[in-house]
């Protein structure tokens, strides 16, 4: 994929154009938990290991009563570009609804925003950084 294609396929999935039955969902964090998977989701997910190049692995406090919670942590994972090819973030690729994605987009805080994606597998998907 090119930055372009790339680019073309998240809004394509953002907007809906195409008929997806799955999204790509990248995980780092709290979100491989399986209690947070469970309350979240209703069931547990299936995944499959990938990377994330060029960002780094920080954390971030959360004050959100319910996220906490869930997690039952009070500082979660949070990711930052960094323009770095040795820095790299493992993680797990989940194969999820689109509503389930709404679900993902209601746990997470504000310090997060979420954006599309190429995995180190070449898989593209969405994956939650920070925010700012």
């Amino acid at each position: 994929h090119t930055d372009t294609q790339l680019k073309r396929y998240c809004l394509m999935l953002n907007m809906h154009e195409i008929d997806a039955h799955t999204e790509k969902l990248f995980s780092y964090g709290t979100l491989k938990l399986e209690a947070v998977q469970l309350s979240t989701f209703d069931r547990r997910l299936m995944s499959a290991p990938d990377r994330l190049k060029s960002y780094r692995l920080e954390k971030v406090k959360i004050t959100d009563r319910e996220v906490l919670l869930k997690s039952g942590k009070t500082h979660h994972p949070i990711i930052r570009f960094t323009g770095n090819d040795t820095d790299e973030v493992k993680g797990f690729v989940f194969d999820i609804s689109h509503a389930e994605l709404l679900q993902a987009a209601a746990y997470e805080v504000d310090d997060y925003k979420r954006i599309c994606v190429q995995l180190a597998s070449g898989v593209s998907a969405w994956v939650y950084v920070a925010a700012t």
